[in-house]
């Protein structure tokens, strides 16, 4: 009995002594452990929608994507430039000693000008410049295409770290109800042991058990608060508090439920693609510009420009003024740059080639990743329902177990299996469910037709008003 003794007053603080029933009890530790973390939080919670729109005005890589898009339009309008006239306004001064030394005379004088002009330049016929006019015009596009897939990185990213709390928090719930169920087995190990219905094995593993939860509990909490540090980073919010899924989970059908058809959609309009296809005009329109080097040039040229020389010049001694008004074409015509010109035009090609493949590439790489993200869709739906016939499962197996227990027919370490197995079930089941709505997101991301408003159809799946449901891994219908 000092053995007993002893054992009981080391395994006894922390452990409750009075014991609920299995159901009632199970039911009353998932939701306090959901009232205590809620008592922490703030009284607003925040909406997936409202942090996604935290995020397009605080998260740096798509503020970045954004003044990087920018840039490329201004310096796609730069090759219109080569289009446009020309015009520059010129004026001058100049001072000459002029020294004639002569036979007769050795005259000196002074001589001063001044001249001030306008003149301008219309390109007529360049052909390298309307290939680079063209070119703008595809980096345009080009701009838009990162754009929107900066777009639906920053949608993908800001729901991940959304769901991503969302499943530490139940994790920390549902290890928090563990230790309660595994300390009120602990407690009725004790008290068997100590009437002399069970023998101090069943104490021990259920210590054993308790102390393996303790860890774990220690671990879920330190990976909830990393996961909000995440969260707050990326939203630029200290403490956000994401709404949790309403109950019962109801997670809608895949729209549209046929691979062949996002496979046909991501080859049509997706932004990876539309830029390997610009990549490819603007690599063509740079071979047009290589083989201009072998073409003539033509301008026109307009000028009004007027010189006054007060002590005449070097050749009249009176005073001058001269305003001069000139038209004219010029004609450039390029005959041998030293082999530079073809040398160029091979680089071109070969560069052109090399954009064809990317293109190639482009549209295998998004087919694959459509096609793998739509099987991963499926396969995630399916997890979710065979686990909530397996979380409904564990639960007949674990009351089962209990009763079994108490009557003598199963073991301590029996009932701790059972509720591992349960509790393990239900974590399993929040993180499918959460993988499903990322995954639907991530699939609309790869066949490329995700947008911000695809974030209302998984937004709708939350709790209303930011109040969470009280077992947000239990099961629910689809």
């Amino acid at each position: 009995m000092n053995r007993r003794h002893q054992f009981r007053r080391r395994t006894e603080a922390g452990v409750p002594e009075r014991c609920l029933s299995a159901s009632v009890k199970t039911v009353v530790t998932v939701f306090l452990a959901w009232f205590a973390m809620l008592a922490t939080l703030p009284a607003h919670a925040q909406s997936l929608m409202e942090l996604y729109e935290l995020a397009r005005g605080y998260d740096a890589t798509y503020l970045g994507a954004v003044a990087q898009h920018d840039a490329a339009l201004a310096r796609a309008a730069q090759a219109r430039a080569g289009l446009l006239p020309t015009v520059g306004l010129s004026a001058g001064a100049a001072h000459t000693r002029q020294d004639v030394s002569a036979a007769s005379v050795n005259p000196a004088r002074a001589l001063n000008a001044r001249n001030v002009g306008i003149n301008a330049t219309q390109p007529i016929y360049r052909p390298a410049n309307r290939a680079s006019f063209e070119q703008g015009k595809r980096q345009v596009g080009i701009a838009h295409a990162l754009l929107h897939l900066a777009e639906q990185d920053l949608v993908v990213r800001v729901a991940q770290a959304y769901f991503d709390v969302l499943a530490s928090q139940d994790s920390v719930a549902l290890v928090r109800a563990q230790k309660n169920a595994v300390a009120e087995q602990l407690a009725f190990a004790r008290r068997n042991f100590q009437v002399g219905t069970s023998t101090i094995t069943d104490a021990r593993e259920a210590q054993a058990r308790y102390d393996l939860v303790i860890a774990q509990e220690i671990a879920a909490d330190n990976d909830l608060q990393v996961r909000k540090l995440m969260l707050d980073q990326l939203v630029g919010r200290p403490a956000s508090v994401p709404v949790p899924l309403a109950a019962p989970v109801v997670l809608g059908p895949l729209v549209p439920n046929d691979m062949a058809q996002l496979v046909a959609q991501a080859d049509a309009g997706h932004p990876s693609i539309e830029q390997a296809l610009l990549e490819l005009d603007v690599a063509a329109l740079e071979v047009r510009k290589a083989q201009a080097g072998h073409l003539p040039t033509l301008d026109a040229t307009l000028g009004y420009n007027i010189s006054d020389n007060p002590q005449g010049t070097t050749s009249t001694p009176e005073r001058s003024r001269v305003k001069a008004v000139s038209v004219g074409v010029v004609l450039n015509m390029p005959l041998f740059a030293g082999y530079a010109t073809e040398n160029r035009v091979r680089e071109s090609l070969a560069l052109q080639e090399q954009s064809r493949a990317r293109l190639d590439a482009a549209r295998r790489s998004v087919a694959q990743a459509t096609r793998a993200a739509f099987l991963g869709l499926v396969s995630g739906v399916g997890q979710v329902k065979a686990l909530e016939a397996a979380e409904a499962s564990s639960q007949v197996a674990l009351d089962a177990n209990r009763i079994s227990y108490r009557v003598g027919v199963r073991i301590n370490i029996d009932v701790l299996n059972a509720q591992t197995q349960l509790f393990q079930t239900k974590r399993d089941l929040a993180l499918a469910r959460y993988g499903v709505l990322v995954g639907y997101l991530k699939m609309r991301q790869a066949n490329g037709m995700l947008a911000a408003e695809d974030l209302f159809a998984v937004n709708a799946t939350l709790a209303t008003h930011g109040r969470p449901a009280v077992d947000s891994a239990g099961p629910a219908p689809h």
